[in-house]
């Protein structure tokens, strides 16, 4: 162990956890979830929701007067759920269990019911509520819809390793079909103990933590949290968590074949008239090449691809947040990204600073000097 190489000992990570720090993983969770399994939302206008999830590269799996169900190609589950509401508001995310007995034991532990899914779905589910008054659902058995016809990466020339000659590359600027839910992000007043909480309940591991410039000591304020799945490979993270003024949604992400279908879905998604939020570019934490688009209802998310894989033996890496250090390279993130660009987003989150600290949570004055350094850094 002690001679392993550290992997996160480069340019964009420090070495690791001091002394006394978060481990970043629980030794006795209630259970361990494989991967999340799709999320909930509620929207107006069903229509108005289909029109751009086909645009981003969504398949519609099931459609009636008050529900939709948007999947990817690859086989399983739906990866978003959107029933009709009278506003538009995300639910809340649900994890896939290894079997129906983890679905018990959670059940069992937290003094919850296990209950079955609609039929549209199939499966059982245990509905918990994370610190943060979040949702969470845990499901098991659920029908599993056959893999689509997939968008097929391109095969490139690299460098002096050549793969294609009297051929020519021309990629259609059409939807970059969405393979997967990838991961969600989520903010809370109740960062520490919400991010105890899922490692306890769901068995996650966190890959890396960040914390405010100045303030290490006084712990981290944001988390990527993988599943922990043993000597199997699985997403750098399926969760992301950060402290701040209020709980909510911040976006999801959604894997597509490679660079040239995540770069040509864009150019369709700008022709349709949607809003990029920021791109492209290439992640640290994660490595992922991205692109955030707004939807309709101004709800954040994300095409991606190449992303990091790592298994149970890697520990957490902790390096500083900054907005420079959310991208190896592409555009600076633009101030609809962070969530400070006018408009009713940012007036909720500024209404939700004063009311952060009236309340008693972890969100205080020295996280709001912090939070303001990462936004000018």
């Amino acid at each position: 162990m002690a001679n392993r190489r550290d992997p996160h000992a480069g340019l964009h990570s420090e070495q690791g956890a001091l002394r006394g720090e978060h481990p970043g993983r629980v030794t006795n969770p209630i259970v361990k979830v494989h991967d999340v399994a799709w999320l909930e939302f509620e929207k107006p206008d069903l229509r108005r929701a289909e029109v751009f999830a086909h645009a981003f590269g969504f398949e519609t799996s099931l459609r009636t007067s008050d529900e939709l169900q948007l999947r990817g190609t690859d086989p399983g589950a739906p990866c978003v759920l959107i029933r009709r509401g009278s506003r538009s508001r995300f639910l809340g995310p649900a994890f896939l269990a290894a079997d129906a007995n983890d679905v018990l034991r959670l059940a069992n532990a937290t003094g919850r019911t296990v209950a079955a899914l609609p039929e549209s779905l199939g499966g059982v589910a245990v509905d918990l509520t994370d610190p943060s008054g979040l949702r969470v659902r845990v499901v098991s058995d659920t029908h599993r819809l056959p893999a689509l016809p997939p968008q097929e990466p391109l095969v490139l020339n690299a460098g002096h390793d050549l793969a294609r000659t009297n051929a020519t590359q021309r990629p259609p600027r059409e939807p970059a079909k969405v393979q997967r839910l990838g991961h969600v992000v989520l903010q809370t007043t109740t960062y520490r103990a919400t991010l105890d909480w899922y490692l306890a309940h769901l068995g996650l591991i966190v890959s890396d933590f960040l914390f405010h410039s100045g303030q290490r000591a006084r712990g981290p304020v944001m988390s990527f949290i993988r599943c922990d799945r043993g000597s199997t490979p699985t997403d750098h993270h399926t969760l992301a968590m950060t402290l701040g003024p209020t709980n909510r949604y911040v976006h999801s992400a959604y894997q597509v074949a490679d660079f040239d279908a995540l770069a040509a879905g864009g150019e369709h998604l700008l022709d349709a008239g949607y809003h990029r939020s920021w791109g492209i570019g290439r992640h640290i934490q994660g490595s992922q090449i991205f692109d955030y688009w707004r939807d309709p209802d101004g709800f954040l998310v994300e095409h991606f691809t190449d992303g990091d894989l790592f298994d149970c033996t890697l520990e957490p890496g902790w390096a500083p947040m900054t907005a420079s250090g959310l991208a190896q390279w592409g555009p600076p993130a633009t101030k609809d990204f962070m969530g400070i660009a006018p408009g009713r987003e940012s007036l909720r989150e500024l209404r939700g600073v004063f009311a952060a600290l009236r309340d008693d949570n972890e969100f205080d004055l020295h996280r709001l000097r912090g939070l303001l350094k990462v936004a000018s850094s």
